[in-house]
């Protein structure tokens, strides 16, 4: 699976649970999206340190 499609995989999983919470004021959406954001932003840090590696080792 590329890098593109678990954060695209992710982003799928939050829209439900965002618009559960922002339009229907149910709490335990929030907390999924959350825990999803938290999860996207674990996954982008990892990107972002492979694509500085890639460079620094002249891959790219």
């Amino acid at each position: 699976m590329s890098r593109f499609d678990e954060m695209s995989e992710l982003l799928d999983q939050l829209e439900p649970d965002i618009n559960k919470f922002y339009e229907k004021g149910n709490k335990a959406a929030g907390t999924r999206a959350r825990k999803t954001l938290q999860a996207m932003k674990k996954k982008a840090q990892e990107i972002r340190m492979e694509i500085q590696e890639w460079k620094n080792t002249g891959k790219v």
